[in-house]
């Protein structure tokens, strides 16, 4: 993350913040499942072919929207490397567009496969020799280097990538309270609401990569 310039950095966090929302629109529409934390989707996995192993196909099938994203996304990102954060953020938003077109006409199982798919897509924007990077849609890694962190701090070692760590889960926080806000505010407008974000960070990385060539 602190190896970005200022405006990659502000991308992460966007995304972050973007996931943030889409997991928690997406946590209420289905009950309770992910459309960005995958870990958390498989431990339900496990749960419901245990407890009622028919509700097992929502999980399964978030699951592999998501990894049809990460596939897709790994593959486009590596085809047009110079171009990778413009395309994806496109295919992000046209994804979570048609999500919500989805779930305005009450096609709640489109909206989440749709917005898992996205997520999955977006884990590609942050890459280096085919390895992320920077993990937008999942926080344990981030919180666990902001915690070695602490502990370097406290005990009197630099430790400069904390900050960056740090921002990413409070990014992923506030727009898992904001979608949450945004749902019980008006559950048709919040799928369009992470459209217009996610058009925005891509209007953004479009000035990033614009400036790069």
């Amino acid at each position: 993350m602190h190896r970005y310039d200022i405006n990659r950095q502000r991308l992460a966090l966007g995304l972050a913040f973007l996931a943030g929302q889409t997991d928690a629109i997406g946590f209420i529409v289905a009950g309770g499942y992910f459309t960005s934390f995958m870990s958390g989707n498989t431990t339900r996995l496990g749960v419901d072919l245990v407890e009622a192993a028919s509700t097992a196909l929502v999980p399964l099938g978030i699951i592999g929207s998501f990894m049809v994203g990460v596939v897709a996304g790994a593959t486009t990102a590596n085809r047009w490397a110079n171009w990778r954060k413009r395309i994806l953020l496109a295919v992000v938003t046209l994804l979570l567009g048609l999500g919500a077109i989805a779930a305005l006409g009450g096609a709640n199982a489109v909206f989440l496969a749709a917005a898992a798919a996205a997520m999955g897509f977006a884990n590609n924007t942050f890459i280096r020799n085919g390895e992320v990077t920077v993990g937008v849609t999942y926080m344990t890694g981030a919180l666990v280097r902001f915690g070695q962190g602490l502990a370097a701090r406290l005990s009197g070692r630099p430790a400069s990538s904390m900050r960056g760590y740090g921002s990413l889960w409070l990014a992923l926080a506030a727009g898992a309270a904001s979608g949450a806000w945004l749902y019980t505010i008006d559950r048709a407008l919040a799928p369009f609401a992470i459209f217009g974000v996610a058009g925005l960070l891509c209007v953004f990385a479009f000035r990033i990569e614009g400036k790069d060539s």
